[in-house]
């Protein structure tokens, strides 16, 4: 009588609980309450993900070939020259409170 029957979630077969969680995920998006990732919380999300992959031995290989056509698809995606910044816009002139009540403009 040691032997615990199991109940609930434990009990379903893993498609069953993949549709309710499938389910779920989408009344809360509808519903407004779904988590959304920041920029900055994917990425970190991205490097924990590679590098467990990586430590298990799952992460996926390049080819030389992939690796060539990664690097070229990053190449064409930035500019190979910085664009020049635009020219810095001149100091306004200030004429001291003295000049201006004599009646002295600057050039």
């Amino acid at each position: 009588m040691n032997e615990k029957k199991r109940r609930g979630f434990s009990a379903m077969d893993e498609s069953t609980k993949r549709e309710i969680a499938r389910k779920d995920g989408i009344a809360a998006h509808r519903k407004g309450t779904a988590h959304k990732f920041t920029s900055e919380e994917a990425r970190e999300a991205g490097r924990k993900g590679g590098r467990s992959a990586h430590r298990q031995g799952r992460a996926h290989k390049f080819t030389p070939e992939e690796a060539k056509a990664a690097g070229r698809k990053g190449g064409l995606a930035s500019p190979s020259q910085p664009e020049p910044s635009p020219a810095p816009m001149p100091s306004p002139v200030v004429i001291p409170p003295a000049e201006q009540e004599a009646g002295i403009q600057g050039h």
